[in-house]
C-alpha cells in the first residue's frame, strides 16, 4: 500500500500541474493500493475548485476503488493531536497528521507526496518515510 498527499491526487488529475508529468510517470511504477484519509482528499477537492472535472475524476476514483479512504475515528485523535504538537514547528497540518497516524496504525512506510520537505523529517514510530516520486 502507498499512502497518498493532496499534491499528486492534483497533479494528476490537472494536466497543466507543474508536477503532472513527475507524477503520471510514479504512478506507473507503483504496485499495490493508493490509500489516504479523508483530509488530504478535502484538500485536492478544494485545491481543484477551479476545475469541477477533475474534482469529479478524483471522487471517481474513490468510488471505483483506484483510491482507498482509510478510517480514522476517536481512537486516533490523541495520537493525531501528539503530532501536531510534536511537529508544530514545521508546521504540520491535519492532512499530514492523518497519513501519519494511518502509518503507524498500518504499517505503511511508502508516501506518494510532493511535500520532500516535511515528510523526509516525519516518522512513523520512529521509522523514516520512502518518498515516492
Amino acid at each position: 500500500m502507498t499512502l497518498v498527499d493532496a499534491g499528486p491526487l492534483v497533479a494528476l488529475l490537472h494536466r497543466d500541474d507543474r508536477d503532472h508529468a513527475r507524477c503520471v510517470e510514479a504512478l506507473r511504477h507503483l504496485r499495490g493500493r493508493l490509500a489516504t484519509t479523508w483530509p488530504p482528499l478535502i484538500e485536492a477537492a478544494y485545491l481543484l475548485g477551479f476545475a469541477p472535472r477533475a474534482q469529479d475524476a478524483l471522487l471517481e476514483m474513490v468510488e471505483r476503488g483506484a483510491l482507498v479512504l482509510l478510517p480514522l475515528n476517536g481512537s486516533d485523535a490523541p495520537r493525531v493531536r501528539a503530532l501536531l504538537r510534536t511537529y508544530h514547528d514545521l508546521p504540520m497540518d491535519l492532512a499530514d497528521a492523518t497519513l501519519v497516524r494511518v502509518a503507524e496504525r498500518e504499517g505503511v512506510l511508502r508516501v506518494f507526496t510532493l511535500d520532500r520537505r516535511h515528510f523526509s523529517i516525519y516518522r512513523a514510530g520512529r521509522r523514516a518515510f520512502q518518498i515516492i516520486p
